[in-house]
């Protein structure tokens, strides 16, 4: 059956972003020296932000909420004013970066866009992926756009039903194993991972060797080959 439909993830896998948080991260363990060792911080944080997502769910406004519960955790909740506001400055600044896409994007998705109808499928803020996606330029290369709680099979299945042929003629790609490619995966979808250099550790997972429907890429430049052997 011939393939209709192209997911795509957005941060990581169109542009920059984990780079963001682990800059701004050390920046937090700068703040927070005197409380504790970068690594004992990084773990206490990594604990917290995996106890707010049902709350707070993913991006910049949520990792910034848990930034400060931290070191209020660590201070018993006598964190200086002047650590508060420093760590409210560093979310504003991830908010306002410029959007970064990455080496050949551009070229991949037009090309695909030719053939195939693209559909935009990530987590995140509304707002702030919005602006993003309209900051990339990107944006009149999709048909649709999915800013979701999280990624499910039960999500894609939907995603690919509604904009698409079904998930049994959709691809999913992007650079997150848990998320983006093992759920397609299991709604029936081809999933191709790109990998980016460093991965969000609630973003792990095991790489489905061997898988019929599931590709390892080196960069999203081959995607489009990929997608067109499919057929």
């Amino acid at each position: 059956m011939r393939i209709t439909t192209v997911g795509l993830d957005a941060d990581d896998t169109l542009w920059h972003n984990e780079t963001l948080f682990r800059l701004t991260q050390d920046r937090f363990c700068d703040l927070l020296s005197d409380k504790a060792d970068p690594e004992d911080l990084m773990t206490r944080l990594a604990e917290v932000e995996a106890r707010n997502l049902r709350l707070y769910g993913y991006g910049v406004k949520g990792f910034t909420l848990s930034m400060i519960e931290t070191a209020m955790e660590l201070t018993h909740g006598e964190a200086p004013a002047s650590v508060v506001r420093e760590i409210l400055a560093a979310g504003r600044e991830m908010l306002n970066e410029p959007v970064e896409p990455l080496p050949g994007v551009d070229v991949a998705l037009a090309a695909l866009s030719q053939d195939y109808r693209l559909v935009l499928v990530t987590k995140g803020d509304l707002l702030h992926q919005e602006q993003k996606l309209a900051a990339s330029g990107l944006g009149d290369l999709f048909v649709a756009v999915e800013i979701v709680s999280e990624k499910t099979a039960s999500t894609y299945a939907r995603v690919f039903e509604r904009h698409g042929s079904g998930p049994g003629r959709a691809v999913m790609c992007g650079n997150s194993l848990r998320s983006d490619i093992l759920p397609a995966l299991e709604a029936g979808a081809y999933a191709a991972h790109v990998p980016y250099p460093m991965t969000w550790a609630h973003e792990h997972a095991e790489t489905p060797a061997g898988h019929p429907r599931f590709a390892e890429l080196a960069t999203l430049r081959d995607l489009p080959a990929w997608v067109a052997g499919l057929g």
